[in-house]
């Protein structure tokens, strides 16, 4: 596919906004003796025991040429050796000496500095927004797959609410059928779990991989001794991988550590693989009701976990 010139150009004037942000355009970096190169290669012989300069060269993309010139500068001022290889003597490995481990520490530790400078004015959702923005660049022009990438489990943020009523709304929809009552009813949840959040006993869990939320769950309190589970969403591309069952556990863990003794939940008859995953986490079918919602005649279902 031909790039539109639109995203080409955009593309290109991040690439201009961030390289003068973290200062790859100065001589040196990090006000040091290095070149941005060098000390990438110093990165990679202070992580990588018994690498060879072959390695070096075809992982970091590098002339072989322009490589061994600073391989041989690292020797002139003592920051790396050469080592035979036992079992190959042909295959000479590189590893840095103490002085060259320390001239990496203080690199380390002012590229470390320098982050937390460029973070410094961002609120916390500004941070999370920046991280999650760049593990989705990562995860785009990567190598791996996006669905490779683990899924990771968090708290709600701002933001997180929107989605899941969008989410919910869409993929019903789709799937389903359901239609705009459904967006209001989860629209009702969502705001009510928000303004009568009780953060003891009352938990969102939002699911992402390579920066992109991918599921949802929440535990709402119903009474002191009685929690509910709801808005269990996993997104087409994330299930299969046992994510919502993963969801499921965690709420159950959370409503026992909580002091709950009853766990419950309102489903469709229809929502074949949620109610499995009830099924296998030990909820019991508690009760059933028709009814005419989202458009549809459907069979309610009342779930229950004794805790």
């Amino acid at each position: 596919m031909r790039a539109p010139a639109n995203d080409i150009a955009a593309i290109r004037a991040f690439n201009r906004f961030y390289t003068l942000k973290i200062g790859v355009l100065h001589e040196s970096l990090l006000d040091s003796e290095f070149s941005l190169t060098e000390v990438r290669v110093l990165y990679e012989l202070a992580h990588r025991p018994r690498v060879t300069a072959s390695d070096l060269a075809g992982d970091l993309e590098l002339d072989a040429g322009y490589l061994s010139r600073i391989l041989k500068r690292f020797e002139s001022r003592r920051y790396l050796v050469r080592k035979t290889g036992d079992v190959d003597a042909r295959r000479r490995t590189l590893a840095l000496t103490s002085r060259g481990r320390r001239a990496f520490s203080t690199l380390d530790r002012h590229s470390s500095n320098a982050v937390g400078h460029l973070l410094q004015p961002l609120s916390e959702g500004g941070c999370s927004r920046l991280v999650d923005a760049m593990a989705t660049i990562q995860a785009t022009l990567g190598n791996e797959p996006a669905s490779r990438a683990p899924v990771t489990l968090r708290r709600h943020r701002p933001g997180d609410i929107g989605w899941v009523v969008q989410r919910h709304g869409e993929v019903y929809a789709r799937e389903y059928g359901w239609n705009e009552d459904f967006e209001a009813l989860v629209a009702q949840i969502a705001a009510e779990f928000i303004q009568k959040l009780d953060p003891a006993r009352e938990r969102c869990w939002i699911a992402e991989r390579a920066g992109r939320r991918v599921g949802s769950v929440f535990v709402a309190r119903k009474t002191a001794k009685v929690a509910k589970l709801r808005l269990l969403l996993v997104e087409p591309e994330a299930r299969g991988i046992g994510l919502g069952r993963r969801l499921v556990d965690e709420c159950v863990r959370f409503a026992r550590r909580a002091g709950y003794r009853k766990l419950a939940l309102w489903t469709q008859s229809n929502l074949d693989a949620a109610r499995h995953i009830y099924a296998a986490a030990g909820f019991k079918l508690a009760g059933e009701e028709r009814h005419r919602s989202f458009g549809h005649n459907l069979l309610a279902e009342t779930w229950e976990l004794m805790l």
